[in-house]
Protein backbone atom coordinates (compact mmCIF):
# COMPACT_ATOMS: atom_id res chain seq x y z
CA UNK A 1 0.00 0.00 0.00
CA UNK A 2 0.78 3.34 -0.44
CA UNK A 3 0.67 6.50 1.53
CA UNK A 4 0.59 8.89 -1.21
CA UNK A 5 4.04 10.22 -1.40
CA UNK A 6 5.84 7.18 -2.46
CA UNK A 7 4.82 4.51 -4.58
CA UNK A 8 3.34 0.95 -3.04
CA UNK A 9 4.61 -2.14 -4.04
CA UNK A 10 3.36 -5.83 -4.28
CA UNK A 11 3.92 -9.27 -6.18
CA UNK A 12 2.10 -9.95 -9.60
CA UNK A 13 2.65 -12.18 -13.00
CA UNK A 14 3.70 -9.78 -16.05
CA UNK A 15 1.43 -7.15 -17.53
CA UNK A 16 1.40 -5.34 -20.70
CA UNK A 17 5.34 -4.76 -21.97
CA UNK A 18 6.90 -1.09 -22.78
CA UNK A 19 10.08 -2.96 -22.38
CA UNK A 20 11.86 -5.75 -21.11
CA UNK A 21 12.90 -4.53 -18.29
CA UNK A 22 9.47 -2.98 -17.03
CA UNK A 23 5.60 -3.28 -18.12
CA UNK A 24 3.27 -0.52 -17.75
CA UNK A 25 -0.40 0.35 -16.79
CA UNK A 26 -2.25 3.29 -16.19
CA UNK A 27 -5.76 3.07 -14.17
CA UNK A 28 -7.18 6.58 -15.25
CA UNK A 29 -11.00 7.72 -15.92
CA UNK A 30 -12.02 9.44 -19.14
CA UNK A 31 -13.38 12.45 -16.97
CA UNK A 32 -9.97 13.00 -15.16
CA UNK A 33 -8.05 15.90 -16.54
CA UNK A 34 -4.63 14.95 -14.87
CA UNK A 35 -5.02 11.46 -16.50
CA UNK A 36 -5.89 13.30 -20.07
CA UNK A 37 -2.15 15.30 -19.02
CA UNK A 38 -0.97 11.47 -18.78
CA UNK A 39 -2.40 10.27 -21.84
CA UNK A 40 -1.60 13.46 -23.80
CA UNK A 41 2.10 12.72 -22.76
CA UNK A 42 1.66 9.03 -23.89
CA UNK A 43 0.80 9.95 -27.40
CA UNK A 44 3.08 12.66 -27.83
CA UNK A 45 6.18 10.29 -26.68
CA UNK A 46 4.71 7.74 -29.31
CA UNK A 47 3.62 4.78 -26.12
CA UNK A 48 0.86 3.03 -26.83
CA UNK A 49 0.45 1.38 -22.80
CA UNK A 50 -2.93 0.05 -21.99
CA UNK A 51 -5.27 2.26 -19.82
CA UNK A 52 -7.65 0.69 -17.28
CA UNK A 53 -10.90 2.61 -16.52
CA UNK A 54 -11.33 2.38 -13.33
CA UNK A 55 -15.27 3.87 -13.78
CA UNK A 56 -16.22 1.28 -16.76
CA UNK A 57 -14.36 -1.43 -15.17
CA UNK A 58 -14.81 -3.35 -11.66
CA UNK A 59 -11.88 -5.13 -12.11
CA UNK A 60 -9.41 -2.33 -13.27
CA UNK A 61 -10.92 -0.42 -9.83
CA UNK A 62 -10.55 -3.20 -7.76
CA UNK A 63 -7.31 -4.18 -8.41
CA UNK A 64 -6.27 -0.42 -7.80
CA UNK A 65 -7.73 -0.55 -4.51
CA UNK A 66 -5.70 -3.92 -3.73
CA UNK A 67 -2.82 -3.13 -5.29
CA UNK A 68 -2.55 0.66 -4.89
CA UNK A 69 -4.37 0.98 -1.79
CA UNK A 70 -6.98 3.35 -2.93
CA UNK A 71 -9.23 4.37 -6.06
CA UNK A 72 -7.40 7.94 -7.17
CA UNK A 73 -6.70 7.76 -11.08
CA UNK A 74 -4.22 8.33 -12.34
CA UNK A 75 -2.18 5.58 -11.12
CA UNK A 76 0.54 3.86 -13.23
CA UNK A 77 0.97 0.36 -12.80
CA UNK A 78 4.91 -0.41 -13.12
CA UNK A 79 5.71 -4.30 -13.18
CA UNK A 80 9.71 -5.40 -12.95
CA UNK A 81 9.98 -9.15 -12.69
CA UNK A 82 7.58 -9.70 -10.06
CA UNK A 83 7.80 -6.52 -8.40
CA UNK A 84 5.01 -4.10 -9.00
CA UNK A 85 5.23 -0.25 -7.81
CA UNK A 86 1.62 1.97 -8.15
CA UNK A 87 2.63 5.25 -8.93
CA UNK A 88 0.19 8.23 -8.23
CA UNK A 89 0.10 11.81 -9.52
CA UNK A 90 0.41 13.22 -13.36
CA UNK A 91 3.51 15.18 -13.12
CA UNK A 92 5.27 12.09 -11.20
CA UNK A 93 4.14 9.48 -13.67
CA UNK A 94 5.18 12.29 -16.98
CA UNK A 95 8.93 12.78 -14.81
CA UNK A 96 9.55 9.10 -14.38
CA UNK A 97 8.51 7.70 -18.08
CA UNK A 98 10.38 10.58 -19.15
CA UNK A 99 13.28 9.60 -17.22
CA UNK A 100 13.02 5.62 -18.29
CA UNK A 101 12.77 7.14 -22.38
CA UNK A 102 16.03 9.18 -21.34
CA UNK A 103 17.58 6.53 -19.84
CA UNK A 104 16.82 3.74 -22.73
CA UNK A 105 18.19 6.01 -25.42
Amino acid sequence: MTDGSNPGTEQTDGMAAHDSAEHYELFHSETCGFCHRVRHYFAQAGWEIPLRDVNRDRDARAELMAGGGRTMVPCLKITRGEQVTWMYESLDIIDYLEQQRAAAG
